[in-house]
């Protein structure tokens, strides 16, 4: 069994797929979070592993009223660039204010999410272990506020036209994800149902909607560099893997290259509720 150290998240990666999630959220979940926030008031919302600060920038124009942004992550280099390109005004126009903490988001304490009225997370939940999980939900309800977690990869990948290798490439990479790292396995596909279950085993209310990407010609860049990703991290879990899957790849990236390659990556939202 692999140990990993965690790696650090490109900037231009983030960036690269800001659109991409931007347009696979789910605006439903929203509508519901917006039915459960105070009516008046400051929103105070902490978003944990902003990364560059895309929910913010995502989430603050759907949201009425002055909110008050909590940006946290491990990387300075990427708070910093959240905190430049900071989110808002919001849906009435009202200013958004931003601060920037570096912090652990798997090591949260009862303090850290003190006099928030929402908590979010974007693309998180599928890097934590079991354990991490359950104290990010000790300390959701600690705050005893909504929860909105976006972009958790599922595991279901589709690529159009068909090839025989995918589903082997597909189960190498869904081993990657659940791999053990230092801080134990990670959850990777199976995040989605894990953390249904433990929320509402808590008492919440778990609302969960699909998400996927939906890559095609016009997200070729994105489709290539996603693609690049995939098949690396499988080549990394099963070595014959990598062997016999040299023409499959050129293939693929060929393909994507030119916009004849429409990819379907499974991701799922989840809108937690006291």
């Amino acid at each position: 069994m692999t140990t990993v150290e965690a790696t650090r998240v490109s900037p231009d990666w983030l960036e690269l797929r800001e659109s991409a999630d931007a347009a696979a959220r789910s605006t439903e979940l929203v509508g519901h979070l917006r039915r459960r926030l105070p009516a008046r008031g400051r929103q105070v919302i902490h978003d944990l592993g902003c990364g560059s600060g895309a929910m913010g920038r995502w989430l603050a124009p759907l949201l009425p009223g002055p909110q008050h942004w909590v940006l946290h992550d491990r990387d300075p280099d990427l708070l910093a660039l959240a905190g430049v390109r900071a989110p808002g005004p919001a849906e009435d126009g009202t200013p958004v204010t931003v601060e920037t903490r570096r912090s652990d988001v798997t090591r949260l304490d009862r303090d850290d999410l003190a006099g928030a009225t929402l908590v979010t997370a974007s693309a998180l939940l599928d890097l934590l272990t079991e354990d991490e999980l359950h104290g990010l939900i000790g300390a959701r309800a600690e705050a005893g506020c909504p929860v909105l977690l976006t972009l958790s990869v599922t595991g279901r990948v589709v690529l159009a036209p068909e090839d025989a290798l995918d589903s082997r490439v597909a189960f190498a990479f869904d081993a990657h994800q659940r791999r053990t790292t230092q801080r134990g396995p990670l959850l990777g596909p199976d995040a989605v149902d894990t953390a249904v279950d433990a929320f509402r085993r808590g008492g919440a209310r778990v609302v969960v909607s699909s998400s996927p990407w939906r890559l095609g010609a016009r997200e070729a860049v994105l489709a290539v560099a996603w693609l690049n990703g995939w098949m690396g991290a499988a080549g990394e879990q099963d070595a014959g893997l990598a062997a016999d899957a040299a023409l499959y790849r050129r293939r693929r990236l060929r393909e994507a290259r030119a916009g004849r390659l429409a990819v379907t990556v499974g991701h799922a939202d989840l809108l937690v509720l006291p």
